[in-house]
């Protein structure tokens, strides 16, 4: 047998195995083994893979970087929190043959089963994971054990049943096909049959008008539905005899409700479709807090695998907090605490490397300011980045805007591909153009002493002091690297009033979420038009040492850019990011309402009537089914889940509000509902949907299952499949809930 290919398996630049890797002819497994010893050390299911990454892209290859090159090298990335598996092929084919192989395999998870794909998808999975004997057979006492695992509580006799029935060969096993048509038979969608039947007119297949029919009037498609009923019949219709006479079988139906254009999730939204050519300060933009951390704010390590995760995940708004290292070398950690460091050499490397992979919209680096020993050694660091840092060349841009009274604040479109930094700036820019300046500059902000650190800017008496203090910002600060800071000047914050008065555009102000709250509460709708035309940032409390979260969605009610979250925490709060950013291209930019975004406006969102514009809108959910939920993580070996769909709104204070269904016993694998949940929305523009399954219990917490969150803009009525994601929020397939969605004024 072959052995299989040679690769390196790497888990720090000192620690390199040679191991055996083998795809497992199911084509679901792959296990690998000691070179030395020849003994197997680990397998691992394809499902259980996230992506493939290609190159250095993870801490441990860039540690490596300069012994092997990026095309030998790849990261196998697992759902949940399973660490990566980081290899070295011995050659670039090698390593492509892997990558694409892996690739292929992963992607037909996210498509409904048919017995072409069986040795590609999920059934070969559970097969293999019920053949207990290994023989490649199932016999009855397998099946039941089956059930079991996937969630069914079914009655021993019907579960029989359809097991003779599959079993063509009467051998009283299952094997190949035969486990396919049990599969088929144990996975039949009623529901989903009897809405099949009612626009067949023969109960068996959809004519090219009667799909049209139930495109317009239950998913209330628009113009163009008989080219897109066309379309559908070509890309799901399985059986090549029915595409040819134009018409959809119920397993094409089925494909056609389970794939994209058949998701909650309007797919047109899913690629970039908001207009670029707005000010910065116009969108909300995905953001993270001490992007370096992978664990808590005092002890946790830090890591650049935090900003290649944030990325990944379509973070645009990145922290790098750098500080005096040993020899001159500046180091990023957290201050003051006990958090391991990274050279900042190294970050700088890798955001080169990975910043424009899933976007190439402009990202915002909070936090940049230099150390105070050795700005020469940070300021040859930051050479690694050109030319995409804003640097003194658009300073002249800027001055031609000022000269012709235009905003000052340049577009995403226009900053493609361009690293904005924020950060201290010896005066303001209009200084660096026409001459010394008469502003103090500021200093970063610090979450243990940001808002202590501007009470006694307050207090200091303009005059002499401004000298000195610019004199001493001048010997610590690298003048280059204040260059480099054009959009993103941090000025502390003194009041609206202030800001109007004496702030520019092109400046930013942060504020903790204690004070953001405070500013919500007294002065809603002055916050709401300062943030039509300069850009705020939220952090978090300091006193989150555990790196836990503040909602969101309170300071994106306001109109705030920059709300930044702690990326490497599960929860609510991660879901509604993710969630509202999951549209436009997952770009990390999403454009503000317009009544957001008028410096005149009157909005307030404690008052939803000063919205202009339509009255409230109700949106009616159905919530019919679910499909293959999952086990709750750590449960007892036999134990089934007794399921219930909460629905939760996110959005300005009227607009908050959940309905739950019952919990179904003991079916965690086809529960039915049927139950109507109704939602009132007087501000929908802001409105996120969460949609979290749990398992019941009635004597503590019910467990978390899974979730989807969206945006309400990004929905689409009809009849329509949500594919669910884990408390981290990767992908759970094939588990989903079928819905039928209403919106009306």
């Amino acid at each position: 047998m072959q052995q299989g290919t040679l690769m390196r398996k790497v888990k720090s630049k000192s620690w390199k195995k040679q191991r055996y890797f083998k795809l497992q002819e199911d084509c679901m497994t792959i296990w690998y083994q000691s070179k030395r010893t020849g003994k197997t050390e680990s397998a691992f299911s394809i499902s259980d893979v996230e992506t493939v990454r290609e190159g250095h892209q993870s801490e441990v290859l860039q540690s490596v970087a300069e012994e092997f090159p990026p095309e030998r090298c790849f990261t196998i990335v697992f759902y949940g929190r399973r660490g990566n598996l980081d290899l070295i092929a011995g050659s670039a084919e090698e390593a492509q043959c892997w990558v694409q192989g892996l690739r292929q395999l992963i992607e037909p998870r996210s498509f409904p089963l048919t017995s072409a794909l069986v040795s590609c998808t999920w059934i070969r999975d559970w097969f293999q994971k019920a053949d207990k004997n290994k023989d490649g057979r199932m016999n009855f006492k397998e099946v039941q054990r089956l059930l079991k695992m996937m969630n069914v509580d079914m009655n021993e006799d019907h579960a029989l049943r359809l097991f003779q029935d599959a079993d063509k060969s009467e051998s009283g096993t299952l094997e190949g096909e035969e486990f396919v048509l049990f599969y088929k038979a144990l996975t039949q969608r009623e529901e989903v049959l009897s809405l099949f039947q009612e626009f067949s007119e023969d109960g068996k297949k959809l004519t090219l008008l009667e799909l049209v029919d139930f495109l317009q009037q239950e998913q209330l498609e628009g113009e163009g539905t008989e080219e897109l009923a066309m379309e559908l019949i070509d890309k799901y219709e399985p059986s090549e005899t029915a595409r040819a006479r134009h018409v959809l079988s119920a397993d094409g139906f089925l494909m056609y409700l389970c794939s994209p254009e058949g998701s909650i999730f309007n797919p047109q939204h899913r690629v970039l479709w908001q207009d670029m050519s707005l000010p910065l300060c116009h969108y909300f933009i995905s953001s993270s807090h001490n992007t370096y951390l992978i664990e808590d704010q005092i002890r946790g390590q830090s890591s650049i695998e935090g900003y290649i995760r944030a990325l990944k995940r379509g973070c645009r708004c990145l922290e790098v907090d750098c500080w005096d290292g040993p020899n001159g070398e500046p180091m990023v950690y957290h201050g003051h605490t006990f958090t391991s460091k990274i050279p900042f050499r190294e970050v700088v490397s890798t955001l080169g490397k990975t910043s424009w992979g899933n976007s190439s919209s402009p990202l915002p680096l909070m936090g940049t300011s230099p150390p105070s020993s050795h700005p020469q050694s940070a300021e040859g660091s930051w050479s690694c980045w050109s030319p995409a840092v804003q640097g003194p060349r658009e300073q002249g841009t800027w001055r031609r805007w000022v000269a012709q009274g235009a905003s000052p604040s340049p577009t995403p479109q226009e900053l493609k591909h361009k690293i904005l930094l924020k950060g201290k700036k010896i005066g303001r820019l209009e200084d660096n153009l026409n001459g010394p300046g008469d502003e103090a500059p500021d200093v970063s902000d610090d979450d243990n002493g940001a808002e202590a650190e501007e009470e006694r800017r307050r207090a200091k008496v303009r005059g002499t002091q401004h000298g000195s203090a610019l004199q001493k910002d001048r010997e610590s600060l690298a003048q280059t690297l204040s260059d480099c800071v054009i959009y993103c000047k941090n000025v502390p914050f003194r009041g609206f009033q202030e800001a109007r008065s004496h702030s520019r555009p092109s400046e930013i102000s942060s504020l903790s979420e204690a004070k953001a709250r405070k500013l919500i509460r007294d002065e809603g709708n002055e916050f709401v038009r300062h943030n039509a035309w300069q850009l705020t940032r939220i952090y978090p409390s300091g006193m989150r040492t555990d790196s836990s979260n503040y909602s969101p969605q309170e300071m994106w009610n306001v109109g705030c850019q920059i709300v930044a979250l702690n990326f490497q925490t599960a929860g609510t709060e991660m879901d509604l990011c993710d969630g509202l950013f999951s549209q436009n291209g997952c770009c990390g930019y999403v454009l503000k309402p317009p009544f957001m975004r008028d410096e005149e406006t009157l909005f307030n969102p404690s008052d939803p009537s000063s919205r202009e514009g339509p009255g409230p809108i109700t949106l009616t959910i159905q919530v019919i089914s679910g499909q293959q939920l999952p086990k709750v993580a750590n449960s007892k070996e036999g134990a089934i889940i007794d399921p219930l769909v909460r629905v939760e709104i996110y959005g300005v204070p009227a607009d908050q509000a959940h309905q739950e269904t019952k919990y179904i016993e003991n079916n965690g694998f086809n529960p039915r509902w049927d139950e109507t949940l109704q939602f009132q929305l007087h501000v929908p523009e802001l409105a996120l949907i969460r949609f979290v399954v749990e398992d019941y219990d009635k004597t503590s917490r019910n467990d978390f299952v899974g979730q989807f969150t969206l945006a309400f803009a990004n929905i689409k009525p009809g009849y329509r499949h949500i594919h669910l994601l884990s408390k981290d929020g990767t992908s759970i397939p094939p588990s989903s809930l079928f819905v039928h969605i209403r919106i009306t004024e």
